[in-house]
C-alpha cells in the first residue's frame, strides 16, 4: 500500500497519559488540557476512563471532567468503559463514543484484570451490545501486540486473532499497541501486515510508547504499509499501570513533526500543540516529553 497522504492522529494524552503520571492534576486542569487540544484541530482527543477510581485513582473525575469540557464540532471525544457500570457512567454525561480493551497477552489479561481474553471480551459483549443499540461508536485497543512484560514474546497469530474478533464484534477501530514499547520497526511492519491481512487497513490504528527510542521509527515502517491513524499523547505522557518498565507514549509533537516533514497532512497545528505540551509538562512538575517541544521553545 501507498504511504497515506493524511493521517488521524488520536490524542491519548488526557486518559492514558495522565492515567500512570504521579503528579496529581486538578479537574479544571484536566478540562483545560482537552480543550486546549481540541484547539489544535486534533479530530480525536481521548478524554478520560470510566473505570473504577479503585484501579485507576488518576481519572476518578471522569464524570467531572467529561461535563465540563467545552465539545467542539467535529471532534471526537472517546471515553474508555471497562463494562457496563462505565458505560452508564459515560453516557450519563453525554459521552458518543467508547473504548474497550484488552490484550492479545493471556498473561497479561490475568495480571491487569483476573480474567482471561475471551473471559475480558466476553465481560464487554454487553457494552458492545447496547453501544450498537445506542448509536455509539466503538473503538478496540488491543495491548501487548509486540511483547508482553510477564510472557515475553507474544505471537502474532494472537495478535490477528484477538484484532479480528474485536472487529468482528463491532469496533469500528482497532488499535494495536505497543505496551511496553519493546517493538522494532520490522517487528511492527509484520505485524501490522498480518493483521491487516484479516482486518482491513482502514479499521487499523497504531500505538506505540517509547521505552527503547524506537517509537518513531516505528510509526514510519507502519506507515509505509499504509496505515493512517496513529496514537500519541501530548508530551509524552503515560505509560501504564500495569507493565512494569514501560515508559510514556510517543509525544504527539514528535509524531506531528515528522508527518509534516514528510508531506503529510494532519490538520494539527504544530506550535500550539507544542504551546499546550509544554504547559501540561510545567503542571506535571518536569520537562516536556517532546524533543519538538522543547527545540520550538528555545527559537
Amino acid at each position: 500500500m501507498a504511504m497515506p497522504d493524511a493521517v488521524r492522529i488520536v490524542e491519548v494524552g488526557p486518559r492514558d497519559g495522565l492515567q500512570n503520571e504521579k503528579a496529581s492534576i486538578t479537574t479544571a486542569d484536566k478540562i483545560a488540557l482537552i480543550d486546549r487540544l481540541s484547539a489544535t484541530g486534533m479530530q480525536t482527543v481521548e478524554a478520560t476512563s470510566f473505570v473504577s477510581p479503585k484501579w485507576v485513582p488518576q481519572l476518578a473525575d471522569a464524570a467531572e471532567v467529561f461535563a465540563g469540557i467545552a465539545r467542539k464540532p467535529g471532534v471526537r471525544y472517546p471515553v474508555l468503559v471497562p463494562n457496563e457500570q462505565g458505560y452508564d457512567r459515560a453516557r450519563a454525561v453525554g459521552a458518543e463514543e467508547i473504548a474497550v480493551f484488552t490484550a492479545a497477552s493471556e498473561a497479561f489479561n490475568q495480571k491487569n484484570i483476573n480474567a482471561s481474553i475471551d473471559e475480558s471480551i466476553e465481560r464487554f459483549l454487553p457494552v458492545l451490545q447496547r453501544a450498537k443499540a445506542d448509536g455509539v461508536a466503538v473503538r478496540g485497543y488491543v495491548s501487548t501486540v509486540l511483547g508482553c512484560p510477564y510472557q515475553g514474546h507474544v505471537p502474532v497469530d494472537d495478535v490477528v486473532r484477538v484484532a479480528k474478533r474485536l472487529h468482528a464484534l463491532g469496533c469500528y477501530e482497532i488499535s494495536l499497541g505497543d505496551t511496553i514499547g519493546v517493538g522494532t520497526p520490522e517487528k511492527a511492519r509484520a505485524m501490522l501486515k498480518a493483521v491487516a491481512g484479516e482486518v482491513p487497513m482502514p479499521a487499523l490504528a497504531i500505538h506505540f510508547h517509547d521505552t527503547y527510542g524506537q517509537a518513531l521509527a516505528n510509526i514510519l515502517a507502519c506507515l509505509e504499509e499504509g496505515v493512517a491513524v496513529i496514537d500519541s499523547a501530548v508530551s509524552g505522557t503515560g505509560g501504564c499501570p500495569y507493565a512494569k518498565g514501560a515508559s510514556g507514549n510517543v509525544a504527539s509533537e514528535d509524531v506531528v513533526y515528522m508527518l509534516h516533514g514528510m508531506g503529510i497532512r494532519t490538520g494539527v497545528d504544530l506550535d500550539a500543540l507544542a504551546e499546550a505540551g509544554r504547559w501540561l509538562a510545567t503542571l506535571l512538575g518536569r520537562e516536556s516529553g517532546s524533543k519538538v517541544g522543547r527545540a520550538l521553545a528555545t527559537k
